[in-house]
Parts: structure tokens; C-alpha cells; sequence
């Protein structure tokens, strides 16, 4: 992956694969915490069972492909889907956005992009949607700003980047109606405008996995270290970046080091070890982690994109 200079740092957003590896988690970079913070007291000590998972296959057909790349490894619905009280995502408010992302130089709420022509993005093409994704612009050329980690989705392929914008376009429509984000910060500074990206092929499994792990999940954006509010790519997994009061939640976390450190990192974890942590929020050591990765929609990833994922991480420089 080339080295990217982000500006505003991604705070939730689809994900973040493997934002909880080691036990601390997070998709959005705020100040260190000056008071301790912890987990609720009713988080659970010992890991859940989970259900059987109905795997979503993915295929050449446009909004098959869109429906698996938003359903699982893209996680859209995780920051566009608001919460239930328990955490859980809201069946009747599917991708209707409205719960708020604040750091300390803007308040931004995430966005209802279901087709709704009122209160979503119902009069949006497909065209418009794939520019708002890469570019940060909306069909009336005003930019659209952080957490949607634009530096990231620029390197989305054409082939992928359309079949998510023909999937959203064809979800139900929600009305619900979003307040307006609140910057202190200028926008649109991502770069000069993206029309066309190659594909990714699948035959070379680490860059395949590379590219999973960045455009498509973003997970290095959370795992990545930022120095002065700009990610270092020198520093690319090490963590270290605070997440406070994420989501519903009233804790904070910190990001974990998913290099092949044996110590501080991954290096020592088996691959299924680090598969069982993606998909269902369990650690090594049987902890249950916090609840912001999206393992839920994880554990519907097909078998071989997880494994890249898995093999791109042994990569990472210790």
C-alpha cells in the first residue's frame, strides 16, 4: 500500500478489522484519556457463545458482490447503523445513521445512506455515491468530512467502489433524519480527485490482504500510529492511538500493536488465534474483547479473504 498523509483521523468506521486483537479496541482517535477508564462493570469476563453464522457469499454479480463487501469485511453498518441500548445494531434503522462521533475539533453524526429521497441519499447516482466515498464530495461539490477515512477509500477499486454504491442504493429506504456534523477544521483536503482505480487480484495473497486490511476495512487506519493528529506509515500497526466514549459506549480503549512483535504484537498468536479474535471478539486468553469491531459482520467473511488478512498481518515489521 502506498503511503498515504491523512489529515483528520477516522474515528469509527466500518471497521476496523481487528480493532480489539489484544484487548483493547477502537476505530476513532481521540485524546488520551486523563482519568482511568475501563470496560463496564457488566462486561462480560469470559466469552459468549456464539450462534451458528450464516456465511454471505460473495460472487461476480454487482449487487451480490456490493451486499458481501458491505454486509462483512467493509462493515458499512457499523458506523451508519445506530444502536439499541445494548449495544447491538437496530434492525428497523438499517444504514439510517444518527449516532454521534466527537473529537475534539468536530461533532459528526453518521450518516442515514439509505435511499430515503428526504432525509438519505435517495436522489444520489451511483456516480455520486462512488465520488462521496473516494473523494469526499457530495453531488453539490461541498466536501464531506472525517471519520469516513477518505484517504483510505481513494484506493478502492472501480470494480468494488461500485458495487458498494449499487448495493446501498438498493437497501431498504429509512426516514430518519440526521442533525448536521460540526467541523472546526477544513475539509476536502484528501488529494486530487480519484476517477478510476484497477482492480486488486487475488492471486498474490498478502497484497490481496493488504488491500482488505486498508481501502477496503481500514483496520491500519485505527492500528496505525497518528503523531500530531498525522498518521505515521513508519509506524504502520504499532497502535497506541486512544479511543474514548466510542459508539454508546462509556469507556475508552487504546488501539493494540498488530505487527509480528512477539511480545506486543501478534507474533506469537496462531492463525486461528487471530481469525477467532476478528470474528468473534475473543482474545487468545479466552477474554472477551470490547465491543466495537464489527465481529459479527467479520464472521460472514469468506474463509480466503480472512486468510489474507491473517497473512498480511504476519507481514508487518516487529
Amino acid at each position: 500500500m502506498p503511503a498515504l498523509r491523512l489529515t483528520a483521523r477516522s474515528t469509527l468506521s466500518v471497521v476496523v478489522v481487528l480493532a480489539l486483537l489484544l484487548g483493547t479496541s477502537g476505530c476513532g482517535r481521540q485524546p488520551p484519556p486523563t482519568g482511568s477508564a475501563s470496560a463496564p462493570e457488566a462486561a462480560p469476563t469470559t466469552p459468549k457463545v456464539a450462534g451458528p453464522v450464516e456465511r454471505i457469499a460473495d460472487g461476480p454479480d454487482k449487487l451480490m458482490h456490493g451486499r458481501y463487501l458491505v454486509e462483512t469485511v467493509a462493515g458499512c453498518g457499523n458506523c451508519h447503523t445506530p444502536r439499541l441500548p445494548d449495544g447491538t445494531p437496530d434492525p428497523n434503522k438499517k444504514f439510517a445513521g444518527a449516532f454521534l462521533i466527537k473529537e475534539p475539533v468536530f461533532e459528526a453524526y453518521a450518516k442515514n445512506i439509505t435511499p430515503d429521497k428526504e432525509t438519505g441519499i435517495g436522489s444520489w447516482s451511483e456516480g455520486d455515491i462512488v465520488n462521496a466515498i473516494r473523494n469526499g464530495k457530495r453531488p453539490d461539490g461541498t466536501n464531506l468530512g472525517p471519520p469516513m477515512p477518505f484517504l483510505w477509500y481513494r484506493h478502492l477499486s472501480d470494480t468494488d467502489v461500485h458495487a458498494i454504491a449499487a448495493y446501498i442504493k438498493s437497501v431498504p429506504a429509512v426516514q430518519n433524519k440526521v442533525p448536521k456534523s460540526t467541523y472546526q477544521i477544513p475539509l476536502g483536503n484528501h488529494g486530487p480527485t480519484v476517477t478510476s482505480v484497477p482492480d486488486m487480484p487475488k492471486n498474490n495473497q498478502v497484497k490481496y490482504g493488504e488491500y482488505l486490511a486498508g481501502p477496503v476495512a481500514h483496520c491500519m487506519d485505527c492500528h496505525t500510529t497518528y503523531v500530531d493528529g498525522q498518521i505515521d506509515m513508519k509506524r504502520l500497526g504499532h497502535g497506541g492511538n486512544a479511543f474514548v466514549k466510542p459508539m454508546i459506549y462509556d469507556w475508552a480503549a487504546v488501539s493494540s500493536n498488530i505487527t509480528s512483535d512477539k511480545t506486543l504484537g501478534l507474533g506469537n498468536w496462531t492463525d486461528d488465534e487471530i481469525k477467532r479474535a476478528i470474528t468473534t471478539g475473543v482474545s487468545r486468553d479466552g477474554r472477551f474483547l470490547l465491543p466495537i469491531m464489527a465481529s459479527p459482520l467479520y464472521a460472514k467473511m469468506e474463509p480466503d479473504d480472512l486468510d489474507a488478512i491473517v497473512a498480511y498481518l504476519r507481514t508487518l515489521p516487529p
